[in-house]
């Protein structure tokens, strides 16, 4: 009885689907996953780049269209004229920076999420993974045009993945151990420091009950004698 007060602590996921839902919960610090975490992150950043690299030419475009046409256009000074120039430029700048944004921002979020969800399905970080990836990501963008635009956005999403997830990679190799690995230490090292604080709080426990069970009978005894 008591010891079923204390449960036995969980071991590390074993399989792939155990390893995958666990991707996508909080710990006990109401934490996500770190790979969960960089997912978004890459997302955000794919995003401010997308904005930027469709953002500036367009404003820079539509800086030079406007100036050259409103030649003929009177404005009060010098001024009024370059804030009007500044305003269509920023309104390009939003317009087809946000175009370009949503776009890259949803590439490298489904992109990542593939490639994640590979590497911790199959609990190891491979090339394979990025190219899968990167062919998935690539023909989803592009299934919209037909078999044509599927076969190119397969090529393309294929060939993106093979740089992409080589890098990625020797940038982790470079830290020591790639992602999946540390996942796997903390798991092994969690899953450790549960067990032994589980074995500690039951041998308090024995202790407990064996010293009540010695008392009780020692006071049988004493009554035993009385009587």
């Amino acid at each position: 009885g008591a010891r079923s007060q204390f449960g036995r602590p969980a071991p590390p996921p074993q399989t792939g689907w155990e390893r995958l839902s666990e991707l996508w919960r909080r710990d006990e610090r109401q934490r996500y996953p770190e790979e969960t975490v960089n997912i978004i992150k890459a997302a955000f950043t794919g995003g401010v780049v997308g904005w930027v690299y469709g953002g500036l030419p367009a404003f820079h475009q539509a800086r030079k269209a406007f100036i050259e046409g409103s030649q003929g256009d009177v404005f009060q000074n010098r001024a009024d004229a370059v804030q009007s120039a500044h305003r269509a430029g920023l309104r390009s700048f939003i317009r087809y920076g946000w175009r370009w944004s949503w776009r890259v921002a949803a590439f490298v979020a489904i992109f990542n999420t593939v490639s994640t969800g590979l590497s911790v399905y199959r609990n190891k970080t491979t090339i394979s993974n990025f190219v899968s990836a990167g062919a998935f990501t690539g023909a989803l963008f592009r299934m919209h045009l037909g078999l044509q635009g599927l076969a190119g956005g397969f090529v393309f999403g294929t060939a993106f993945g093979i740089p992409a997830g080589g890098l990625l990679m020797i940038m982790q190799k470079l830290a020591g151990e790639t992602l999946q690995e540390k996942r796997n230490r903390e798991r092994r090292e969690l899953y450790e420091q549960k067990l032994a604080e589980w074995q500690s709080r039951l041998h308090v426990t024995d202790i407990l009950v064996q010293t009540e069970s010695n008392t009780q009978g020692g006071l049988q005894t004493e009554r035993a004698r009385d009587s």
